[in-house]
């Protein structure tokens, strides 16, 4: 095999890789998923794009992936202070809608965004509320080793008893003031101290909340990806993915109360992907710079052009979406495959230049090189047949994912995002088994142009043409 190397957050260093388990080759990896209280946005779906192309290579190079995913349906608050509302609770609330049919709902709108961007799904995908028992047993795995402690609003995590805590973030524990990092709580030994178990409020009835050793509650964001990752691939894993957003707290905690449970070396590879900006800027609801991959396809976009722009940038990079830039990505998209679709089959890969896109890659994920390389080495060369090169390029996407056999992304009216939301809400209501509400939107729906189509696949909107 050739060699790989990889950014680990840990060292701050490009690394050999090396897999936990040579004889056979399988690679552990452990991927934080997203806290389904609402649709994920573009800047959301690079993290899942990053971690796809991570096991496309790796695969691509002869190894065998285990790969699991956390859906967060309870238990991350709106604070990192390990205080304030649920986050789904609160939208719950907000909505006089019930949490579970709010998590169902915004959980397949992930695995339909997986779907539309040819995310490869993971091998497990655990949610959070059908883990609480694994959690509890690590709770009290820490609290038999004592690393843990009551307060009058949980069970916390002693981060003064660990360490090595802030290895990861490279925080500097002691010049951390009360409030510098997260709003202090009065009751912790420690600022960076961190809640494994909450407990539900007097007179404030949860709609998610369990028994437990220490009183009805419900587990802290940073326990779940701790005891599911363990559950399914071991004490120990060979990468852990995520967004570097994670970095200061959430993967920092789960580092703490893994291996202060097992006394095992959690993760071998941290790796994390930037941030992604709207037209320069943070996504911001002030602003209205969030998108989903809905508005892209409302907009007459192939979600895969979204995919080949992630892939223009590397994924340590911050990058940048506009929509001018998505237009630029599509037309190269849709370029590569007219190539396909015009040269003949029936060739072979081409091994030197396999030989050197795989270099490329395998040299931290260095998408964006590699496709350079396909635009100025193999597409335009006339050293090559067409149909040798037609053979590579289809190779190649097996790392790409753009479904480059696929004709060129159809030219689609844009549909209006009221439109949208309305259909949307039908689908909730649906859920819901409101039945009569759910047909009055449709008929909204039909009075402004639009039909909705229940298919297998999902419901269908379209325009009716006149």
């Amino acid at each position: 095999m050739a060699n790989i190397n990889l950014f680990n957050s840990l060292s701050r260093n490009k690394e050999l890789f090396l897999p936990l388990d040579s004889a056979d080759n399988k690679i552990k990896i452990y991927s934080c998923g997203p806290t389904v209280y609402d649709y994920p946005h573009i800047g959301n779906m690079r993290a899942y794009v990053f971690s796809d192309l991570l096991k496309r290579i790796l695969i691509y190079n002869g190894y065998s992936i285990n790969h699991v995913m956390n859906i967060t349906d309870v238990g991350h608050l709106t604070s990192d202070a390990d205080e304030g509302p649920d986050k789904l609770e609160q939208r719950a609330n907000s909505t006089n809608r019930s949490a579970w049919e709010m998590a169902n709902f915004y959980t397949d709108a992930f695995m339909r965004f997986l779907l539309h961007l040819n995310i490869n799904k993971p091998n497990t995908l655990c949610k959070a509320t059908e883990h609480i028992k694994e959690m509890i047993d690590l709770i009290q795995l820490l609290e038999v080793k004592g690393y843990t402690y009551k307060i009058n609003d949980g069970i916390y995590f002693d981060t003064n008893k660990f360490p090595r805590y802030g290895e990861l973030a490279k925080l500097d524990i002691d010049g951390i003031r009360p409030g510098a990092r997260v709003h202090f709580i009065a009751d912790k030994k420690n600022t960076t101290d961190f809640a494994l178990w909450k407990f539900s409020r007097r007179n404030d009835k949860r709609q998610m909340e369990w028994s437990s050793p220490w009183g009805i509650g419900f587990p802290g964001w940073h326990i779940e990806c701790s005891a599911m990752a363990m559950l399914y691939l071991g004490n120990s894993i060979d990468i852990h993915t995520g967004g570097i957003d994670h970095i200061p707290v959430h993967h920092t905690n789960e580092i703490a109360q893994s291996e202060a449970a097992t006394g095992f070396k959690f993760v071998n590879y941290w790796l994390h992907c930037a941030f992604l900006n709207v037209e320069g800027k943070k996504m911001s609801k002030s602003i209205g710079n969030i998108y989903t991959i809905d508005d892209i396809i409302s907009r007459g976009f192939d979600p895969l052009s979204f995919r080949y722009l992630l892939l223009t940038s590397h994924y340590r990079s911050q990058a940048n979406f506009t929509w001018d830039a998505l237009k630029g990505a599509e037309k190269a998209l849709n370029a590569i495959r007219s190539y396909i679709h015009e040269w003949p089959v029936g060739g072979n890969v081409i091994d030197n230049i396999k030989n050197n896109f795989i270099n490329l890659i395998n040299d931290d994920l260095a998408i964006p090189q590699g496709l350079a390389y396909i635009w100025q080495e193999l597409i335009p060369s006339t050293k090559y047949s067409a149909k040798d090169k037609k053979a590579t390029l289809i190779d190649f996407d097996r790392v790409l994912g753009l479904e480059l056999l696929k004709d060129e992304a159809p030219v689609t009216k844009i549909i209006p995002s009221n439109i949208l939301k309305l259909a949307s809400e039908r689908e909730i209501l649906r859920a819901q088994k409101k039945w009569d509400k759910a047909d009055e939107l449709r008929e909204t729906l039909f009075l402004a142009g639009y039909v909705i189509e229940d298919t297998p696949s999902g419901p269908k909107l379209k325009e009716i043409i006149k």
